[in-house]
């Protein structure tokens, strides 16, 4: 049976990189080029219990989060939430000088902070790892600026103020991540596109002839995996270039398909709701209501 390491500390995780004890338990920022991984194994896999905040450059390594593949060649930004499964797979030939720097936060170090509870809602600690955020050089001058920051401040005399700046420059690093996450999708507009026309064209599909009385309403995990994506990345693709989610780009493509039904067939309104893949009726009736103000039956009336 293959083995999955599980850390549970930053210290655990300290050790089995072959380096040094952290100098704060909670909080810890580590060189890449001290790393030093088990060198009798080529595949590593483990779950850790901890935020990390990874900054890259020439690993002999892919490095698999969840069903992605990527070769670190060169400088990428990644971001790891706590219990988020990582594989990674070590060429032994390839014989590389990493760099980089790899950030570790435990979720204890946030405590009682606004960043406790606002850290999971900046969507890239969901992202793939082939939705890595690629930086410019000047962008990388910021992230390991910030770095640095947080490691002189809990290097020094911990005070009653340490938690609060080393928190607030983890929040800067993570606002500049948006807005060079949004840099890059304006940037790679042309395999943003793309996307977008191939979640057009499986949407449409979805909504082909009784492909939803077949198969149910699509979600939004199902269109992000046949687009290899994670459903995080495609949302906030979606939200930047049309201003909705893709819930809501679902829900839309449901009420226009209703709206043809309504106008142009004589089914009932339990009718059009199986059609449109819905198991119970009033769920489509409350749905439709929502969004046009109308019960199916009033819309209909209109046309009569």
């Amino acid at each position: 049976m293959e083995s999955i390491f599980h850390f549970n500390s930053l210290s655990e995780f300290h050790t089995f990189c072959n380096l040094p004890k952290p100098e704060h338990p909670l909080i810890s920022l580590i060189d890449y080029s001290k790393v030093s991984y088990p060198v009798n194994d080529s595949e590593l896999k483990w779950v850790q219990h901890f935020y990390s905040i990874g900054l890259k450059r020439n690993v002999n390594a892919r490095f698999n989060y969840g069903q992605q593949l990527y070769d670190f060649d060169s400088g990428v930004l990644t971001f790891i939430s706590p219990l988020q499964f990582l594989k990674i797979e070590i060429n032994q030939e390839v014989k590389v000088t990493p760099s980089g720097w790899l950030l570790l936060i435990h979720p204890d170090f946030l405590w009682n902070t606004s960043l406790a509870k606002n850290i999971k809602s900046y969507d890239f600690f969901k992202y793939a790892v082939n939705e890595a955020l690629f930086l410019s050089e000047k962008e990388e001058l910021v992230i390991v600026d910030i770095l640095q920051n947080i490691e002189q401040e809990y290097r020094s005399v911990i005070d009653k103020f340490s938690q609060d700046l080393i928190v607030k420059q983890i929040e800067r690093l993570l606002i500049y991540a948006e807005r060079f996450y949004e840099r890059q999708f304006i940037t790679r507009r042309k395999s943003t596109h793309e996307l977008i026309g191939q979640f057009e064209e499986i949407l449409s599909g979805c909504f082909s002839k009784h492909m939803l009385a077949e198969k149910g309403i699509p979600t939004v995990k199902s269109i992000a995996e046949q687009m290899n994506v994670s459903a995080n990345y495609l949302t906030t693709l979606l939200r930047l270039y049309t201003k909705l989610n893709t819930q809501q780009h679902i829900q839309n493509r449901i009420i226009e398909y209703a709206k043809e039904l309504l106008t142009t067939t004589n089914l009932s309104a339990s009718e059009i709701a199986y059609e449109l893949g819905f198991e119970h009726s009033q769920s489509f009736s409350k749905l439709f209501k929502q969004k046009t103000n109308y019960s199916p039956i009033e819309f209909r009336n209109k046309f009569n």
